[in-house]
C-alpha cells in the first residue's frame, strides 16, 4: 500500500480528493492537514510515502512544504496540486524538491496514476504548465535586485531593506527603481507580482 497525506485548506475538496484515492486498491490515505504546518507536523508522525499538497495553503504553502518535506522526511515524495498553477510556480516546486506537479482540474484517475509514479521514484509535470514554463525567458535581475525586491514583497521599508542589506538607502532606491524598469511595472508592487509569477522570486 502506498501511504498517502493530503494537505488542502478546502476541507470540501481534502474530503473529495480522500474518498477518490480510497477507491484505489494500492493506495491508502493515512493523514490529512488543513495547513502547510499541520502537514509537515502530520508527515513526520504517519510517514507517509506521498504527501498530496495544495499550493495555496496559510502557515506554509505547497512549495514551502515541499521544501520542508525535502529536508526533514527526504523518503516523502511530494506532489503539488494547484487551482491555477502558473509555470513561475512550477519551476519554484521543483526547485524545492516536488517531484509531481498537477492542475486540479486533471482526470480523476490521473492523480492516482502520479501518486503512483512519484512512490516508484519518477516525477510528474502536468505537460501544458512544462511546455509554459520552458518559454519562460530568464531572470532580468541583478542578485541585488532580486533581494531588495524579495524584501519590499514581505512589506519591509526602504529603510529597513537598507539595514539588512548593508546597503545605503539611495543604491536600495536604486535597485527597486531598476526592477521596476526591467519587469516594465508600474511600481514595486506589480514588480514583485511579475517576478513572482516568472518564478523568479
Amino acid at each position: 500500500m502506498i501511504r498517502v497525506l493530503l494537505a488542502d485548506d478546502e476541507d470540501l475538496i481534502r474530503v473529495a480528493v480522500a474518498a477518490l484515492l480510497d477507491l484505489e486498491p494500492d493506495i491508502e490515505v493515512v493523514a490529512h492537514a488543513a495547513d502547510g504546518k499541520a502537514a509537515v507536523t502530520a508527515a513526520l508522525a504517519h510517514r507517509p510515502d506521498v504527501a498530496v499538497v495544495d499550493l495555496e495553503m496559510p502557515g506554509l504553502d505547497g512549495i514551502a512544504v515541499a521544501a520542508e518535506l525535502t529536508r526533514v522526511r527526504p523518503d516523502c515524495a511530494v506532489v503539488v496540486l494547484t487551482g491555477h498553477g502558473r509555470p513561475g510556480h512550477l519551476r519554484q516546486a521543483l526547485t524545492a524538491g516536488a517531484r509531481g506537479f498537477l492542475p486540479k482540474g486533471s482526470p480523476g484517475g490521473a492523480l492516482a496514476d502520479v501518486i503512483r509514479r512519484v512512490h516508484a521514484g519518477g516525477r510528474y509535470v502536468d505537460p501544458s504548465l512544462a511546455a509554459d514554463a520552458l518559454s519562460l525567458p530568464p531572470c532580468p535581475l541583478t542578485p541585488r535586485e532580486l533581494e531588495t525586491l524579495r524584501l519590499v514583497e514581505v512589506g519591509a521599508p526602504v529603510a529597513v531593506i537598507a539595514r539588512r542589506v548593508h546597503l545605503s538607502t539611495g543604491t536600495v532606491r536604486n535597485h527597486l527603481s531598476a526592477a521596476v524598469q526591467k519587469l516594465g511595472a508600474a511600481d514595486r508592487a506589480e514588480a514583485v507580482r511579475t517576478a513572482r509569477d516568472n518564478g523568479w522570486l
